[in-house]
């Protein structure tokens, strides 16, 4: 496997993390909070560094099936991050989240999950 795509894999790795922190603690609290914005945000960032990486490290198209889920995920996943911070700006630090944005985000990451376990299935049976 290429060096790239190996570091690629390993900062992916860091975004399901941090976004899984930050989707959780919005879901669970029900607030856009500090940390759901720190960490909605850091797993934009390792996301957009994985992804660069990937697609640079890997063999062959970035046009599969995996690709597509990835890029659908990354795009559901900045919409979140977006509507987080569109609250923040609106209603200030500990605002209160809709229940149509908390099902948004649960959507979000769970879509988040099938990709990111793609990814995982296709390293395993190279």
């Amino acid at each position: 496997m290429n060096p790239l795509a190996i570091v690629g894999a390993f900062i992916i790795t860091l975004s399901f993390l941090a976004y899984g922190i930050g989707s959780i603690s919005l879901v669970r609290f029900k607030i856009v909070g500090n940390i759901v914005l720190i960490f909605l945000t850091m797993g934009i960032l390792f996301d957009i560094a994985a992804i660069v990486l990937m697609v640079f490290g890997a063999r062959g198209t970035p046009f599969t099936l995996h690709g597509f889920l990835g890029a659908a995920a990354f795009l559901i996943m900045l919409v979140d991050a977006v509507w987080c911070w569109k609250v923040y700006y609106k209603n200030g630090l500990d605002s209160k989240a809709t229940n149509k944005h908390i099902k948004f985000t649960k959507a979000a990451y769970f879509f988040w999950v099938v990709a990111y376990f793609t990814g995982c299935l296709i390293i395993l049976w190279r």
